[in-house]
């Protein structure tokens, strides 16, 4: 029985009561909704709206009970079916007063309802009967037995249904059948028969023994339904469920079920196999430019080069996306002899790959990165032989690509060691782990007008961790995000205690990562942190790399546009290590651009360095957008920069990042 509420409707002032179980059943939250007739009305189906109105109001108007089923339209496309039932009251003049009611969930047996109409109608249109004597003689059939067979019920009535056998059974199958049917007056499975026609097709059938009052049979009802659609389908199905369409390699889910079966015959027979973790370098890059229609050219080609490179006996799957895994299935008696078959296999794939691609009419040239994992513990679960597998491939990922790598337990170590930094990097801002620091930054007269804001992390259990370490590991995991926003609000707060004190002027120059400035209310969080700390924008640098611009070109200049108009001044860090810093920056808001330290190291002894330093330096004049050299470590190169007309500089020439209160005391 499906769930009731209770209703009250005040046909005088038009306020509508609701039990908390009307609430459930339209699944509305009470606390912010007002229950009214129009409401209730627009939670109603479309369809059905305007014959729930004219029914409720036609009881009314004839003084008799309100009854209705309609359906309940929800915002996600759901359609649940209630009844309405109730009553009206009426004053001694006969004007409505109030209408009271129930509301029943009655989904479940509308839906039964369907079911049983739909199973009716496929009974009548799809299955077949046959209606056969005691010794199994027909003497009735029906329309559907003609569509299916073939026969017209005049061939076949007064003969066995024997003229229908397929000859795929064994004559033990059907002794077995009429045992069953004797034994408990029915059975029922999956046969197969023969048309008229001769050709043969799957069925399911029932046969039931028709018994009178004493027990004894009188007839045999038989009816069946030709299941080579379901058949077929079910061999699709199959194929979706494990087989990935694009590639029709295995997918993940039947690549698990391999692996497992490898696992064990590899421990029942004592032999040793091999799992390779494999995704095909820079194919994010033929994605982005050439279009996923090329990428999916590649996958199919990689796919179908990986299955000529091992036995039939091994499996190729793909995981997903350009992720492929290959299982070599008792290749050694020892680790040696395995890994010896397992590096040989895998310089083959090597070098298949390297054959060029033809994509688009065009020869292209990709290579494959690939980890290896021997299966030999008899204690290793699949899901650690994958992870084992992944930290190969990426292995081979840090020296270039198209190489192989065996695991190795330095990488579980390093693994490990990852692990247990994300683990304090997740509380170290609640245990103010987190610091900032600050590196001047002198003006053309060598005077301190601000700083860089750099972020230190003193763990407790750790010691100090170096920004090289967590700084990406932030990214990969999203903790860049909180913590990206303490930094911005603890710059702002010093700002505003330098707004109180005698260091009013000095600005500071805040990082901002690539996940933290692709976040939608990016904007809005700046503003309010400026809001709050009530401090001058002016003083606020934020500083991007060319590799967070680029990424959305038009994104990048709304936001600057808008945190621009504040006031919020823009720099670009790592000016000219990438290739389209000049032909965005004149698109691009910028206040200044920071040319890379890798150029000012070598600005004494390179002259090609002095050159793009000179470069960079005249064309950002021309954009009259400031250049700032971080950097700097000795007087020559100052010098050189000076010379240049460059407008502000940093570096350890001038000195190391440090704490506030040693920043302060610099500044004087």
């Amino acid at each position: 029985m499906g769930q009731v509420g209770h209703w009250e409707l005040d046909l005088v002032n038009n306020k509508l009561d609701w039990s908390s179980q009307v609430f459930r059943i339209f699944e509305i939250n009470q606390d912010h909704f007002a229950p009214s007739y129009e409401a209730f009305l627009s939670l109603i189906h479309p369809d059905d709206r305007e014959r729930v109105k004219h029914s409720y109001s036609d009881a009314v108007m004839q003084h008799r009970e309100y009854q209705v089923e309609h359906r309940l339209l929800f915002a996600d496309g759901r359609v649940k079916w209630v009844i309405e039932r109730g009553n009206t009251h009426y004053a001694a003049d006969g004007t409505a007063l109030y209408s009271i009611g129930t509301v029943q969930d009655v989904s479940e047996r509308k839906e039964v309802e369907e079911k049983l109409r739909i199973a009716s109608i496929a009974f009548e249109t799809h299955e077949a009967i046959i209606i056969t004597d005691a010794q199994a003689n027909i003497i009735s059939t029906n329309k559907a037995f003609e569509w299916i067979t073939g026969y017209a019920a005049a061939e076949v009535i007064g003969k066995n249904p024997k003229l229908l056998k397929s000859g795929r059974h064994e004559a033990d199958f059907y002794r077995a059948m009429w045992s069953e049917i004797k034994e408990s007056g029915q059975w029922a499975g999956e046969i197969w028969d023969r048309r008229k026609d001769g050709s043969l097709y799957p069925k399911w059938q029932n046969i039931t023994a028709v018994k009178d009052e004493s027990g004894a049979v009188t007839h045999y009802v038989s009816i069946w339904m030709d299941i080579s659609d379901r058949k077929r389908a079910e061999a699709e199905i199959e194929r979706l469920a494990f087989y990935d369409p694009l590639t029709e390699l295995p997918n993940r889910r039947l690549f698990l079920d391999r692996l497992q079966q490898a696992v064990r015959s590899c421990q029942r027979s004592g032999t040793h196999g091999a799992l390779f973790f494999m995704d095909i370098d820079n194919f994010k890059q033929l994605n982005d430019t050439q279009g996923h229609a090329v990428g999916d050219k590649l996958l199919i080609e990689v796919a179908a080069r990986l299955k000529s490179c091992v036995r039939e006996t091994d499996s190729v799957a793909r995981l997903g996306g350009d992720e492929f895994v290959v299982i070599l299935s008792e290749i050694g008696n020892s680790p040696i002899e395995a890994a010896k078959t397992a590096e040989t296999v895998a310089q083959k794939i090597l070098s298949a790959m390297r054959n060029p691609f033809n994509l688009d009419e065009h020869a292209c040239h990709y290579s494959m990165s690939i980890g290896i994992c021997l299966c030999k513990d008899a204690g290793t679960d699949t899901d650690e032989l994958l992870k084992r597998a992944d930290t190969a491939m990426y292995q081979a990922k840090a020296v270039g690509g198209d190489a192989a790598h065996f695991f190795e337990a330095s990488m579980q170590e390093a693994v490990k060691s990852r692990a247990l930094l994300e683990g304090h990097l997740r509380t170290a801002l609640d245990k103010r782990e987190l610091c900032l620091y600050y590196q001047q930054q002198l003006d053309n007269e060598l005077n301190i007008n601000g700083a860089e804001v750099l972020l230190r992390w003193f763990s407790a259990d750790l010691g100090s961790i170096s920004p090289v370490q967590f700084i990406p590991l932030a990214e990969e995991t999203g903790l860049i995000l909180p913590i990206g926003n303490y930094v911005l609000e603890t710059a702002c707060t010093q700002l505003k205690k330098w707004q109180r004190a005698a260091h009013g002027s000095l600005k500071l120059a805040v990082n901002v990562s690539a996940r933290q400035f692709r976040q939608k209310q990016f904007v809005n969080q700046v503003e309010t942190i400026i809001s709050c700390f009530a401090i001058d924008p002016a003083l606020l640098k934020l500083e991007l790399t060319e590799s967070v611009v680029l990424d959305d070109v038009e994104d990048t200049i709304s936001k600057m546009r808008d945190l621009k108009k504040i006031g919020v001044l823009f720099s670009m860090d790592d000016f000219g290590t990438g290739y389209s810093s000049l032909s965005y920056l004149k698109r691009l808001p910028f206040d200044q651009i920071k040319i890379d330290q890798s150029f000012v190291r070598d600005l004494v002894l390179d002259k090609s360095d002095r050159v793009l330093v000179k470069t960079i330096i005249e064309m950002a004049r021309n954009f009259d957008v400031e250049v700032i050299a971080e950097g700097v470590e000795t007087n020559d190169q100052l010098i050189i920069l000076q010379d240049m007309g460059c407008n502000a500089y940093q570096g350890y020439l001038f000195g190391k990042p440090v704490a506030v209160d040693e920043f302060e005391r610099l500044v004087g």
